[in-house]
């Protein structure tokens, strides 16, 4: 191809790419450059390590899909660095979760709920083990706790690129565990961890009822402590309020600054749709924003849901985002929250339709015949409940978040490409909700 059809095809793709998966469509994604497009691969380039990494592995299934729609071909997408520092890329800082590009200082909308955690993480962050340690935050799901986390890192490895940075969900931390009692490489596992200088654990109250891994936390815990480098907790409840924790765990928790998220106000709902909005280049009014606002008021989580779906909405049939349009999207939206929705009642609707046990769904098979239903009740969690992604991995089997994330996005787009799978999904939910 030439050039100037290199730039056409490519523009066509990024648009296939935003409306297949709205959830992740970002702004920026119009500063992404072509590196090389040549025959079956193409090479798509960015000038920020966070954001190519987020692209690697959260958007490349989209992006190859989009691609082969565009050209009607078989081609295989990567991401790269386009703009390294000093010529090369760096190897990077961090540690086992990839950090969101939207989740830094700059894009958190400070309020009264979260001014006393944001202020000490942008504390800790310039002085790392020597202002607030340990820092615990704690909240409900979806409040901003990881947003926060998320940027610590982000400015920790800005200000100092030599630091060696652990963050780590919960799940994360005792799948490692486990692996390396199998591996039989407990000495490789305490040794990467503790040579850390910043250890930041998410939804740590996962260590519950896990005796063997709150031994090792404990001890991870004071080598860390005691070296002087930094650790950064966040949880669903305060350190006491921890059910099956370790008293001498609970302890250390609250030698430092325990801090809480408590659900946004009004005013700061609607700088958060804004900011959301903005991110993702999605024109709102204000009025569609206070409306959003005056309408979502559990978490930021269903304030973003509540703007995809608008975007879906406008992209699908080529509307202009209007307050009538919100309208629409956020009622239909809204629904459902007024009933309770577990996942257990979302496993028993999946596992009565596909005639498959509960044990094997949280079992190792990756035959399809299972994990098929497994990935739809993942899918389903995320969609109906407020649980975590960890929380739903570890209703199937312990399973970290990232596969759950995996899950939801291959059923998302089988939902897209085959009217058959949005079907069922559709009836399911329609089950659950009348009968669960």
């Amino acid at each position: 191809m030439k050039v100037r059809d290199n730039d056409n095809v490519f523009a066509e793709i990024l648009g296939r790419a935003k409306a297949l998966d709205p959830v992740n469509a970002r702004k920026w994604f119009d500063d992404l450059v072509v590196l090389d497009f040549d025959g079956g691969s193409l090479k798509i380039g960015y000038g920020d390590e966070t954001a190519v990494n987020f692209l690697r592995s959260t958007c490349r299934s989209t992006f190859t899909r989009a691609a082969q729609q565009a050209t009607g071909h078989l081609i295989t997408v990567d991401f790269e660095l386009s703009r390294p520092k000093n010529g090369r890329e760096e190897a990077p800082r961090l540690s086992q979760a990839v950090l969101h590009p939207d989740y830094t200082f700059e894009n958190f909308v400070v309020g009264p709920s979260n001014r006393l955690a944001h202020a000490s993480c942008i504390a800790v962050s310039q002085a790392p083990g020597s202002t607030y340690n340990p820092l615990f935050i704690y909240g409900n799901s979806g409040l901003g706790k990881t947003h926060l986390l998320h940027a610590v890192c982000y400015e920790t490895i800005t200000r100092a690129p030599a630091a060696v940075t652990q963050f780590l969900s919960c799940e994360e931390f005792t799948n490692r565990f486990i692996r390396a009692i199998q591996e039989g490489d407990l000495v490789g596992f305490k040794a990467q961890l503790r040579a850390a200088d910043m250890l930041v654990i998410d939804d740590v109250q996962f260590l519950r009822e896990r005796e063997q891994t709150q031994e090792e936390f404990f001890h991870t815990f004071n080598a860390l402590y005691n070296a002087g480098k930094q650790i950064i907790l966040s949880a669903d409840s305060a350190p006491g309020n921890l059910p099956s924790l370790e008293e001498r765990l609970i302890s250390r928790f609250n030698w430092g600054l325990v801090t809480r998220i408590d659900p946004p106000s009004y005013e700061t709902r609607i700088a958060i749709v804004q900011k959301k909005a903005q991110l993702r280049g999605i024109d709102i009014s204000d009025d569609i924003a206070q409306y959003i606002a005056r309408k979502v008021q559990a978490n930021i989580r269903e304030l973003e849901g509540a703007l995809t779906t608008i975007y879906a909405m406008s992209a699908a049939g080529g509307r202009e985002i209007t307050l009538e349009l919100a309208r629409t999207a956020v009622e239909g939206q809204i629904k459902l929250p007024f009933r309770h929705i577990s996942i257990t009642d979302i496993i028993e609707a999946v596992t009565k339709h596909f005639d498959v046990r509960l044990a094997d769904l949280q079992s190792k098979k990756r035959n399809q015949s299972i994990m098929m239903p497994r990935q739809v009740c993942m899918y389903l969690a995320r969609s109906l409940t407020r649980h975590s992604l960890e929380e739903i991995g570890g209703h199937l089997g312990g399973r970290d978040h990232t596969t759950v994330l995996h899950a939801c996005n291959k059923i998302n787009q089988a939902a897209q490409s085959d009217p058959k799978v949005g079907s069922l999904l559709a009836e399911l939910t329609k089950r659950i909700n009348t009968e669960g």
